[in-house]
């Protein structure tokens, strides 16, 4: 059987819903029974308890239940949510504390979330939260990400919640006092709000002794073991099921606090209980992204080889560690550490810090962009350092095609790759860049071009589960194990199933995000849904197709050796009949078959793959206002076969805008005191249509050997890259001006306090 599809592009077909308010989302389908739940927040940013009033909440219009750890405790359920933990490079644990699901006796971020009311309509359960009062004793607020301060847990005395390492130390420091050339870089890498289109949201309902749970999440069967485990619930009576999902990016994979208290609730009461969150809530209550500072530093020969590489970062953890934060801020780091680069010589070291803060996860691409971002940042400025073109610095040092499969200094091995010609697609691409930065000098214009050649790892769970249906009315399912959170995945899903299996797209149904359909599901993150979910899909059509072969052949009096399937008929020497896989369903069904109506497999990968390439940014900034605008933008991607060109692209597009928001405006602002500052859009700058060029997309195709249809992946892809091409290019426009050290984002204010700082003298 042919393992790749025919790679068309075609348009998404769940557009139609989505852009004719059609889609189904949490807020779509709310029971006329349904209660309400609410929450009270924390108001400061650290404080020990010493009262909380709910009495007024409780008597309040409407209200059914009030709810707060001591009721969740006293419902006999798990109340400490899991958290992931890393050792510390002296191999001692780093530091665990408790993290409940409503606070307990103190408060340790504005948002946290303290109690939990229920009320018969939206408006009741919050006005019931706002006559909750609670009186605390204020204590310090913990904002920086060095070691020390008011402690949040005495788990961790200093805030230090992990000293991890990864490398050979002694021969990185070896390494670099030998070197001829060192250079290093302070690299900030700015916390952002994910911000997806709609916020958090969870319903439960408790019938005939079994929960039913929906969530906007990004996959069904972790929510569900996460419930089991806490509420004491045997996996068989509970059912976890996802609606449309109005974006994820890593940010709704967690089991969040609130699903738990609203589950117990709903078991309590016995009616279905309905909570979403607004948008400033979001804000305060959504895991952020980024959020770390490092210190990078590269030893070079004479000839310019890179001969080590090592990385100091801090990272701020937020108040609590959270359920994967500090794997994906150590672990997935250090997969693309060294990026593409042939060196063997490193040593990784990140110190988590707990702060007075919402939790922080890597999000918004997951470990990836953080560690291109600081290699692509320290890359650029030894090349300008060096009195070295950035471009040949890169190529000199990039792992050459005859070395893959490559093993990297951090334990990865990249199978196939050919990142010079990748470079060379995007190089041809900038003719012109000199005149047109000269032309814009007579303007009082400054540009600037920057380089980013990124590679990202893929993969998250290795395993996945598919499902085909033959239904009566003569239409198909496919049930996955992946959830889409807008990224096309119905008509990718049924596009690929189609060019496999000959049968109509039209007649092709996704069905995705119910816990009751497929046996398992690995969910959608880390870039892995296409790849990971057509696996899946590849070894069921070859289960399905087994399973037809005995029973066609005995209806087409031939061997069933003689039988073969060209992706669309079945056929035999000897037999004019060739019937479709529905057509051999239709008879099936005839005969009492039923056996071969449906037919499910897992797949399991055993390695990653690794999509890169070349980003390539020009910025124009106002030397007079500071204003910085991407004038043009160019991209040329490895993500080995495509399914469909178009949907790729698109991924592209949006992740280079993320990346853009994040370079040029987005942060996060807290006060001394810990109060978020940027709760909202009048605060918050997310980037608009008018911020982003037209971005020119090549795809570069070097197929996979990792999986038997050649992919790479590609979610990620566009944010991964786009950060530090920015970045740099914004620090080349300001190289001339004297300006040695630029951080993101590059707000007007803070690029023309860089111009105009007395300590910097323009050329």
């Amino acid at each position: 059987m042919e393992k790749f599809g025919k790679s068309q592009p075609v348009r998404r077909t769940e557009d139609q819903r989505f852009l004719t308010g059609q889609g189904h989302y949490m807020d779509d389908d709310v029971p006329e029974d349904a209660l309400f739940a609410a929450f009270f927040r924390s108001t400061v940013a650290h404080g020990e308890i010493t009262s909380l009033d709910l009495d007024a909440a409780r008597a309040a219009d409407g209200v059914r239940l009030v709810m707060t750890l001591e009721d969740l405790v006293e419902a006999g359920i798990d109340t400490v949510l899991n958290a992931a933990i890393v050792d510390n490079r002296d191999g001692t644990k780093a530091a665990a504390p408790d993290r409940h699901m409503l606070a307990d006796k103190r408060v340790r971020f504005v948002g946290e979330p303290v109690a939990v009311v229920i009320a018969e309509t939206q408006v009741q359960a919050q006005d019931a939260v706002e006559q909750i009062w609670m009186d605390t004793q204020d204590l310090p607020a913990k904002l920086d990400l060095a070691a020390g301060g008011e402690p949040l847990h005495p788990e961790a005395p200093d805030n230090r919640a992990f000293d991890w390492g990864m490398g050979d130390e002694a021969a990185t420091e070896a390494a670099f006092q030998s070197a001829a050339h060192t250079v290093a870089l302070n690299v900030l890498d700015n916390r952002v709000i994910i911000n997806s289109i709609e916020p958090r949201g969870c319903q439960a309902n408790w019938a005939d002794g079994r929960l039913h749970f929906a969530y906007g999440g990004q996959g069904v069967w972790a929510m569900r073991a996460q419930l089991s485990q806490k509420l004491g619930i045997d996996l068989g009576d509970i059912r976890v099921t996802t609606p449309d999902v109005g974006g994820g990016f890593g940010m709704k994979v967690m089991p969040y606090p609130e699903y738990f208290s609203v589950a117990v609730a709903a078991m309590k009461l016995g009616q279905p209980v309905h909570w979403m969150s607004d948008r400033s809530e979001a804000m305060m209550s959504d895991h952020h992204g980024r959020d770390l500072t490092s210190l990078a530093e590269l030893a070079f020969d004479e000839d310019h080889k890179i001969t080590a590489y090592r990385v100091h970062s801090k990272c701020n953890l937020g108040a609590y560690n959270s359920h994967f934060g500090q794997a994906i801020q150590t672990n997935l780091f250090s997969k693309v550490l060294m990026g593409v680069y042939d060196v063997q010589t490193t040593y990784l070291r990140v110190e988590g810090i707990y702060t007075n803060t919402t939790q922080v996860d890597a999000y918004r691409g997951a470990g990836r962009p953080e560690a291109i971002y600081v290699l692509e940042r320290v890359i650029d400025r030894a090349a300008r350092e060096l009195d070295v073109d950035p471009w040949k610095l890169r190529r000199k040092n990039f792992i050459r095609p005859d070395a893959f499969p490559y093993k990297t200094a951090t334990d990865e091995t990249y199978d196939v790759g050919d990142f010079d010609m990748v470079l060379g697609l995007a190089g041809d691409q900038t003719q012109g860049f000199q005149a047109r930065k000269a032309e814009d000098a007579e303007r009082g214009l400054i540009r600037g071009q920057g380089l980013c050649y990124y590679i990202e790892s893929i993969l998250g769970d290795p395993s996945e589960n598919a499902k085909v249906e033959f239904c009566e009315d003569g239409t198909v399912n496919l049930c996955v194990g992946t959830q889409s959170n807008g990224q096309g995945h119905e008509t990718v899903y049924a596009q690929f199933l189609s060019d496999q299996t000959g049968i109509p797209v039209d007649r092709i149904t996704i069905v995705q995000g119910d816990s009751d359909r497929l046996t398992h599901g690995g969910g959608t993150g880390g870039s892995r849904s296409v790849t990971v979910q057509s696996t899946a899909t590849l070894v069921t059509i070859d289960k399905m197709i087994a399973a037809f072969m005995p029973y066609l052949a005995d209806k087409m009096g031939v061997e069933e050796n003689d039988m073969t399937f060209d992706h669309e008929t079945f056929g035999a020497s000897g037999s004019n009949l060739t019937p479709t896989l529905t057509e051999a369903a239709d008879m099936a069904r005839a005969d009492g078959r039923t056996d071969l109506l449906q037919h499910e497999a897992r797949a399991n990968l055993d390695a990653r793959s690794y999509p890169n390439g070349a980003h390539v940014a020009e910025v124009v900034i106002d030397s007079y206002t500071g204003e910085v605008a991407v004038d043009r933008y160019i991209v040329v991607d490895d993500f080995g076969n495509l399914i469909n060109p178009m949907l790729a692209e698109g991924q592209v597009h949006g992740g280079v805008v993320q990346g853009i928001g994040q370079a040029l405006q987005e942060r996060v602002v807290h006060d001394a005191d810990g109060q978020l500052l940027t709760a909202s859009f009048m605060d918050y700058a997310l980037p608009r249509a008018a911020d982003v060029p037209m971005i020119k997309f090549t795809s570069a195709p070097v197929p996979s050997t990792s999986n038997p249809m050649g992919m790479k992946g590609c979610g990620e892809a566009g944010t991964v890259g786009a950060l530090a091409a920015v970045a740099n290019a914004v620090q080349d426009a300001l190289w001339d001006y004297g300006v040695r050290q630029a951080d993101m984002p590059f707000t007007p204010d803070k690029v023309w306090e860089l111009l105009n700082n007395d300590s910097v003298s323009a050329k």
